[in-house]
């Protein structure tokens, strides 16, 4: 009988945490479980792509990647259409398709889903046809703070927290079109974020109704408001009700079309990037192959209800106050 293949893929500077001892952990488990392991490590941008595409040519199970957001985006676009199944570990500091599908963030903890998980067919996302993403794409005040971040000394949510209030204080919303689901929608937003999975990472859920094999993407557009307003909107991410802000409108659609002024800056699943004015957005159906826990897909996480009930409260009397 022929052996189980894997090949883990670790970023050894993801994250805030040393992973030294990682390799081991991985080969040790995974060889118990009947797997012939192999281990490589990437140096530079484009390493996890090149390094999960080999794997994939050469018929491996499973491609295992080890690291943050950046290393699980380029790992699983080398894997789109291919038998090969993706692993992950979190390593990162916001590890946003890992939370949204419920794995551990302690990647010792998801090495059990190897054994005990079982495989979703998931959707994933491309812009102009070529930017493959797996949780979110956005234009606006999230790709601006995604600039900032990527800047920071220090990862994890207190610089992304930091770099949003810089960000904050600065940004000034553009005009964008959105072409989606048969409507039209011209409008000064704040931002616009298409979504494959729910959330940014470090539980921010941008899209909380988002699921990750429905065929559709979640398009969350957040209008302009004032400072007050703006404020709740981020104390709605971060709990889970951003649908019921007074400045949200959602759609479902497998294809999006987002036209701005001008080229500018955009993110891809976090990573900033500089696009151009059109940019024309499709789901791509049961696709890519992940490990994941025996159960149903995860979305939000709700915090203790008592304090949701005062943040929800508190929420629809200040929006009421700003009404027009």
């Amino acid at each position: 009988m022929n052996r189980l293949t894997a090949t883990l893929i670790i970023n050894p500077i993801s994250g805030t945490r040393s992973h030294r001892s990682l390799p081991r952990l991985v080969s040790r488990k995974l060889e118990d479980l009947g797997y012939q392991v192999e281990i490589a490590q990437t140096e530079a941008h484009g390493d996890a792509t090149r390094l999960a595409a080999d794997a994939a040519a050469r018929g491996r199970d499973l491609v295992i990647a080890a690291g943050g957001d950046g290393t699980v985006n380029e790992t699983a676009a080398a894997l789109c259409g291919t038998k090969t199944a993706l692993a992950i570990l979190p390593c990162g500091s916001g590890n946003g398709l890992a939370r949204h599908l419920d794995i551990p963030i302690d990647p010792v903890l998801a090495l059990d889903i190897i054994a005990d998980g079982r495989i979703l067919a998931t959707d994933y996302g491309t812009v102009n046809g070529d930017h493959k993403f797996f949780c979110t794409f956005g234009v606006g005040f999230d790709a601006a703070v995604s600039h900032t971040f990527a800047g920071q000394r220090r990862r994890g949510r207190l610089s992304y927290i930091k770099s949003a209030v810089e960000e904050v204080l600065r940004f000034r919303p553009e005009d964008s079109t959105i072409e989606a689901a048969g409507q039209i929608i011209t409008r000064r937003a704040f931002l616009v974020a298409v979504c494959n999975a729910s959330q940014y990472g470090n539980n921010a859920y941008i899209a909380p109704a988002a699921s990750i094999d429905d065929g559709l993407l979640d398009i969350t557009i957040i209008h302009s408001g004032n400072p007050i307003q703006t404020a709740l909107v981020g104390v709605d991410i971060m709990t889970g009700y951003l649908n019921h802000n007074t400045l949200i409108q959602t759609l479902k659609a497998r294809r999006v079309t987002i036209t701005r002024n001008n080229d500018g800056l955009a993110h891809i699943d976090g990573d900033p990037i500089t696009m151009g004015r059109r940019l024309d957005i499709e789901c791509h159906h049961n696709q890519l192959r992940v490990m994941v826990p025996v159960g149903p897909e995860m979305r939000v996480t709700p915090i203790i209800t008592p304090v949701r009930s005062f943040i929800n409260d508190m929420r629809i009397t200040i929006n009421h106050l700003f009404a027009d």
